[in-house]
């Protein structure tokens, strides 16, 4: 059975291969260890870098009336568009510096709902101004961390876990606020807001259940390679919705006919000038690399399999036919991807919870051992699944709040 390959080695052709791979070892050889050494050496001085920084977790308390619509959040998120944080080639190589990454976070412990944003200490102030600037009467406080004080033990807990990911390419936009009116500011009795039935079923949650929602944010450029060898091109985003929007175009083109030449052409129907419209109006917004991932525990007595469909369900509320929309990215637990009929193991599952669990206590998702494909959503479309809720959801006792309305003294007091 061996001769074949035995044959082969010893063959001419390949004994001459073989004496001219040696003779060039002085050339590939050291070519081939820097390739492979070089990424090492990335997540080694970017490790590095991430250690030495600081992070802060934030919590907004909101007023008992918020009147803003979530325009004001769309220009807060302008604010946090920096690309120029990362330094010259010899800073990111070598000293490991990145641009900031961002975690928005929706939090329900035990009923109560808590808004969150992660980020770098030195970029507190900044976002403290940015979000006073755009919700006066909004309070936030450095807040300890909530994911520290859980611990997933399968003997005493029940833990589900799903990241998710866009259903068509990333030019395509999803069902953003504007599209339910709320950059009209309508009456009360008329608002529709896509992100209240997740809202409130959160706040619906009892003791001993926790639901977190987390959203991780950095700031989009462009950085695929230039086949003409000028700037970086982003087939993501720009170019990629070029490449969408022309697909869309040369279906109205006519088929060729016997004679080789092209038929009548038709014109955009009402559906395909919408979808290119849309695409155009995305990509005029400045976009941000984005993952979600999502969270539900509870005491082993207490867990239950139906809440995780009101987490899932709240997020069909962006999801558009002909546009865009979120769908769980990792397979269903208990099966595998490809084989539903065989069950894993009760080990590789739990082991995959905890890997889930790791990540989303890093707010990590796009650097060294946690790095994993993101996709691109504008600021109007990060607004739409993010934001303040106002009006009557604003209200309800599910949401943590200033105690009190802060005054200034009046002028008038003696002294």
């Amino acid at each position: 059975m061996l001769q074949p390959f035995i044959s082969f080695f010893t063959s001419p052709h390949v004994a001459l291969a073989m004496k001219i791979l040696y003779q060039t070892s002085f050339v590939w050889l050291p070519a081939l260890l820097f390739i492979l050494l070089w990424e090492l050496w990335i997540t080694y001085v970017r490790a590095k870098f991430f250690a030495k920084q600081e992070y802060v977790l934030l919590e907004m308390k909101l007023p008992r009336e918020i009147f803003k619509s979530p325009l004001a959040m769309e220009i807060f998120f302008n604010g946090l568009h920096q690309t120029g944080q990362e330094g010259d080639w010899w800073v990111r190589n070598f000293k490991g510096q990145t641009r900031p990454w961002y975690s928005l976070e929706i939090v329900s412990i035990d009923g109560s709902i808590h808004f969150f944003i992660w980020t770098r200490k030195g970029l507190k102030n900044v976002i403290e101004a940015s979000l006073y600037s755009q919700f006066p009467g909004i309070e936030v406080y450095e807040a300890p961390d909530y994911t520290l004080l859980y611990s997933y033990d399968p003997e005493k807990n029940s833990l589900w876990a799903k990241e998710f990911a866009l259903t068509k390419p990333d030019p395509f936009p999803i069902k953003t606020y504007v599209d339910y009116g709320m950059d009209k500011d309508p009456k009360e009795e008329y608002r529709i807001d896509p992100m209240t039935p997740l809202i409130e079923f959160m706040g619906s949650l009892g003791r001993e259940h926790q639901a977190w929602i987390q959203i991780i944010i950095r700031a989009h450029k462009a950085e695929d390679k230039n086949p003409d060898g000028g700037k970086p091109i982003d087939k993501k985003w720009e170019k990629g919705a070029g490449d969408e929007i022309k697909k869309i175009l040369e279906k109205t083109k006519g088929e060729k006919g016997e004679d080789g030449k092209p038929g009548p052409a038709r014109r955009l129907t009402k559906g395909e000038e919408e979808v290119v419209h849309a695409i155009e109006r995305s990509i005029s917004k400045l976009g941000f690399d984005v993952g979600i991932r999502a969270i539900y525990t509870a005491s082993k007595d207490l867990y239950s399999a139906g809440n995780t469909v009101g987490i899932m369900g709240g997020f069909k509320n962006y999801n558009s036919n002909n546009l865009n929309g979120f769908k769980p990215q990792s397979h269903p637990e208990g099966e595998y991807k490809y084989f539903p009929f065989i069950k894993r193991p009760k080990k590789t599952i739990d082991k995959e919870k905890r890997k889930l669990l790791n990540s989303y206590k890093h707010r990590a998702w796009f650097y060294n051992e946690f790095k994993k494909p993101s996709f691109v959503l504008n600021t109007e479309e990060l607004a739409t699944i993010f934001h303040f809720p106002a009006g009557g959801l604003a209200t309800s006792p599910s949401f943590t709040r200033i105690g009190s309305k802060k005054s200034e003294a009046p002028s008038n007091l003696p002294i």
